[in-house]
């Protein structure tokens, strides 16, 4: 699909009688979002969080809107910036947009307490590496109710036409989520998801921090401690981020740093032992 003509998917999908929508990564895209909301019947839009765990980051999570125009001056303004990762669109047939946002919020949230995350289908980089990935067999339980996709994927539009449009159940071990990610998109997923953490579990402490100095700059330096060790599975990153937080204004102690021959498994096995043992919930 040409970069410039977005809008001929747009037309050929509401030839088809299909419903046309937009999700919207509304984290960063407030201005567009009201903008939205002040032209959209209360039948034409939702927020995905609402009604989940994550209801609280609600006004920072993603919405979908229904729209009839083609011409919609916001959606053009949309496709004339596409490299500012606001989100992507999708047809459906008319009426379903409750049932494709249950779809998504039934692919959320990721792992199972304390070692969840949040999965970010409403970032077309996420959308665009997963379709790239996944066999098409596996499209329709990861479109859903979509009938079709039109997103930016880096350097051009693209579309993803779904072989099976429907309610799919989510699969025991989802492909989508074995997908690896650019080490830069993986990064940025990793802050999104700590700091969702960290305001959902740890607001108190968070907001205490912020009162001393710049909670994002204190975030991505906790971050790249983590990536230095290769502790990346949420269990690790979730300890570290807690533990950090606990002496945001010091450094960790130098029993923290790896040992000769240390992998990072045993490294954080150590240091988790360790920090119990201080805190008296476990014989060191």
């Amino acid at each position: 699909m040409s970069d410039s003509l977005p809008q001929q998917w747009l037309f050929e999908q509401q030839r088809l009688g299909h419903a046309l929508c937009v999700v919207l990564d509304s984290e960063n895209e407030q201005p567009m979002r009201q903008a939205l909301l002040k032209n959209s019947q209360f039948d034409c839009y939702l927020s995905v969080y609402s009604q989940t765990p994550l209801a609280d980051l609600s006004e920072v999570g993603p919405f979908v809107f229904t729209f009839d125009n083609p011409h919609d001056k916001n959606i053009n303004e949309l496709f004339g910036r596409p490299a500012t990762h606001w989100g992507w669109l999708a047809s459906l047939p008319k009426g379903h947009l409750p049932k494709l946002v249950e779809h998504w919020r039934e692919r959320l949230i990721i792992g199972q307490r304390p070692d969840q995350a949040v999965y970010r289908f409403q970032d077309a980089r996420v959308l665009a590496r997963a379709l790239k990935h996944l066999p098409v067999e596996m499209h329709a339980a990861y479109l859903g109710p979509a009938a079709s996709v039109c997103y930016w994927q880096g350097a051009r539009w693209e579309r993803v036409d779904n072989p099976g449009p429907g309610i799919h159940p989510v699969p025991a071990a989802p492909l989508w989520l074995q997908v690896p990610a650019p080490e830069q998109q993986a990064r940025e997923i990793r802050r999104v998801n700590a700091r969702r953490f960290l305001l959902a579990e740890h607001l108190d402490a968070y907001v205490k921090l912020a009162e001393h100095q710049d909670p994002d700059a204190w975030l991505r330096a906790t971050l790249d401690q983590a990536e230095a060790w290769n502790w990346l599975a949420p269990e690790q990153l979730a300890f570290l981020l807690v533990k950090s937080l606990q002496v945001p204004a010091q450094t960790l102690t130098p029993q923290w740093q790896v040992c000769a021959g240390e992998s990072p498994e045993e490294h954080f096995e150590r240091v988790r032992l360790m920090a119990n043992f201080w805190q008296g919930n476990a014989p060191l």
